[in-house]
Parts: C-alpha cells; sequence; structure tokens
C-alpha cells in the first residue's frame, strides 16, 4: 500500500503531540535470520467498513514490509473483528489472534478448555493518548474544587470495587481517601463507562485484579444511539454529569473536557511516585491505565515457536515496524526498545 508523502509526514507527526519533536527510542532494525515459506493465518480486529479501518492497514503495511525480507511468506488475513480472534486460535482456523482490546477470562479459560494452557500474548502496538476507537489510556477524573492530588490502583479499588475480602476494604467519604477538613465527611460519588463494555473489563483487570464486583452505586454513562464522538459520547456525557456533582469521581479518557473536572495523577502502589496522564508517560507505560494492543498464538509450554511467526512477530517489534504504527497507526503509538525487548523475550 502506498501513500503520498504528504500525508505519511503528517500522520507520523501527528501520532504524539507533544512528543512527535524529539527522538524516540525505536528498537533496532530487523535482520532476518534464515529464509522462510509459508502462509499466516490473522484473524481478530480490523474494521467495520473501508470508512473505519481500525488497524487494517497498519497490519498490510507489516505485512507488505516483511516480505520484503521474506518474500515467500503469504497472508490470509481475517480481520473481521475481535470477537473472532481467540476462537480461531483454539479451533485451529488461525496463526495469529489480533485483539482489539485486552483478552477477557472467558477467552483463556475457552483456549485452555481444548490445550491445557493458556495462549501467549505479544505486545505490538500502545494504545492511543486521546484518540477514539484506538484502546485510548483510561484516565480518572475528579471535580476540579476536589483537592486530591492523586491516588493509588489499591485506592480506586476501594472506591468502585466491592470488597471481597478482610484485607480490603469500601471507600465511602472522601475522608477514606486522606482528605480532611470539610472534605473528610463528604461522600463518594461513582462515575464510570458500562460495565458491559471493554472499557470496563481493562479497569477489573488493572484495578480489580480482574474480579468483576463493581459497587452497585455506579451511575454508568453509555453511548447514545448512533453516537461516532462528541456531546453523545459516553465519556462526555460522564464528565458534563460530573461537573454538577463535585464529589464525582470518574473514568473515562483525555479525547473528552469539561472545564469543571480534572484528571487525578495515579500511582501503582502507595509510596510508588504518582504518574500525571500525559503522552510522555503513555508512551513509556509509566502511566498505570496505559493499553496494549497484543496478538496472541498457540505456544506449547516449553515448544519453539513456529519459526515464520516468530520472524513476523520480530519484524512488528523492529524499528521498521513501530516506524509502521507510527504512519499508519492513526493515533496508535509505537512499543518503544525496552518495552520492545520484553516481549520479544516471549519468542525465545
Amino acid at each position: 500500500m502506498r501513500f503520498p508523502t504528504v500525508v505519511i509526514l503528517l500522520a507520523g507527526l501527528a501520532w504524539a503531540g507533544a512528543s512527535a519533536a524529539r527522538d524516540l527510542d525505536l528498537p533496532p532494525l530487523y535482520q532476518p535470520r534464515s529464509e522462510l515459506a509459508g502462509t499466516i493465518r490473522i484473524w481478530g480486529h480490523g474494521a467495520y467498513d473501508s470508512k473505519r479501518d481500525f488497524i487494517g492497514a497498519l497490519v498490510r503495511a507489516w505485512e507488505e514490509g516483511f516480505r520484503q525480507s521474506e518474500p515467500n511468506v503469504r497472508f490470509d488475513n481475517h480481520l473481521v473483528g475481535t470477537a473472532a480472534a481467540i476462537g480461531a486460535l483454539y479451533t485451529g482456523r488461525g496463526d495469529l489472534a489480533l485483539m482489539g482490546r485486552e483478552i477477557w477470562l472467558p477467552e483463556i479459560a475457552a483456549f485452555k478448555e481444548v490445550f491445557g494452557y493458556p495462549p501467549t500474548g505479544i505486545d505490538v502496538v500502545t494504545g492511543s493518548f486521546d484518540v477514539r476507537n484506538r484502546d485510548y489510556a483510561l484516565v480518572v477524573f475528579v471535580h476540579q474544587g476536589n483537592p486530591i492530588p492523586g491516588l493509588t490502583l489499591a485506592q480506586l479499588r476501594s472506591i468502585f470495587a466491592v470488597p471481597d475480602g478482610a484485607d480490603t476494604h469500601a471507600a465511602h467519604t472522601w475522608g477514606d481517601l486522606g482528605l480532611t477538613g470539610p472534605w473528610r465527611d463528604r461522600p463518594i460519588h461513582r462515575y464510570g463507562l458500562p460495565i458491559s463494555r471493554g472499557f470496563a473489563r481493562f479497569f477489573e483487570q488493572q484495578v480489580f485484579g480482574s474480579a468483576d464486583l463493581w459497587q452497585p452505586s455506579l451511575r454508568e454513562f453509555a453511548d447514545l444511539k448512533g453516537s461516532k464522538g462528541g456531546a453523545t459520547d459516553g465519556g462526555q456525557r460522564m464528565l458534563d454529569a460530573m461537573a454538577a456533582d463535585p464529589d464525582s469521581i470518574g473514568y473515562a479518557g483525555l479525547l473528552y473536557h469539561n472545564a469543571a473536572v480534572r484528571p487525578v495523577a495515579l500511582a501503582e502502589s502507595a509510596g510508588a511516585p504518582y504518574v500525571e496522564p500525559t503522552a510522555d508517560a503513555v508512551m513509556d507505560h509509566s502511566y498505570p491505565l496505559t493499553r496494549m494492543v497484543t496478538i496472541f498464538l498457540n505456544r506449547p509450554p516449553g515448544k519453539p515457536v513456529d519459526p515464520k511467526l516468530r520472524e513476523f512477530l520480530r519484524y512488528v517489534l523492529s524499528r521498521q515496524g513501530q516506524q509502521a504504527v507510527m504512519r499508519y497507526g492513526r493515533g496508535y503509538l509505537p512499543i518503544l526498545a525496552p518495552a520492545a525487548a520484553r516481549q520479544l523475550e516471549k519468542l525465545n
């Protein structure tokens, strides 16, 4: 696929906001190891239609770049949606399962039911900072007048989850989170996106430890019918409602804005530094609610990865592969060298 040079340059400059002006620590160049042949079948995340291509153009760019080194490798793409990805893997119809969201526990359980071990996941793209439909990082918001300086993931769990043991507790007032004075006895009002959506599942995995016991007082804000962004999106509706509620706390993304609410810095644990939701923090994965795009494969324990799959994933996590993310990702962000190295270790 060929794009005009101007389009490529604009896409490359737009992908990371404030980070675009500096050099990135991208992974090393891909170096082929041996001559390969065969077909790689990829199932999963792609596009609704030609006007809403989420990741299909990027996948094709990866494939075309890889075939410059490995011309005897062919690709059979079925980018029909994330729901088909893991099923294709455990039924043997696919070699790689490309996810447009985090894998869910029932999907892991179904795979394990067939093979007795879980699928192997390789993170290949960083989710966007603030671009709709590109796995944007989740951000916790409070009212502008709320003085809370930051929250740990454990504190978030105490706010949004029902306690499931003696070692956990629920926070019901802002005093439970450390605020004093007039804020000590003020109640916490919980806001969020529908718990049936992938956003909530990711929040559960990162904050609840994959439990799904949400506080029943949570106010859920769904997209209105036909919503494609703006005031009718659930995230924007949530922030607009929070603007009238000084005791509110909720989660959405930074593509939504209201001057009466503000994002809150987060820490992985007590004593760890608070990290603001910035483009740089999402890029280097220091922000705790950064999302990833992951490719899963079937790798039996102790067995080597199929060479053509291993080399294609090595290409995806190379400098060429991550430069393609910058050109064709339309908001998706590349994976930097340290994180790429950790993912490549899984293929050894």
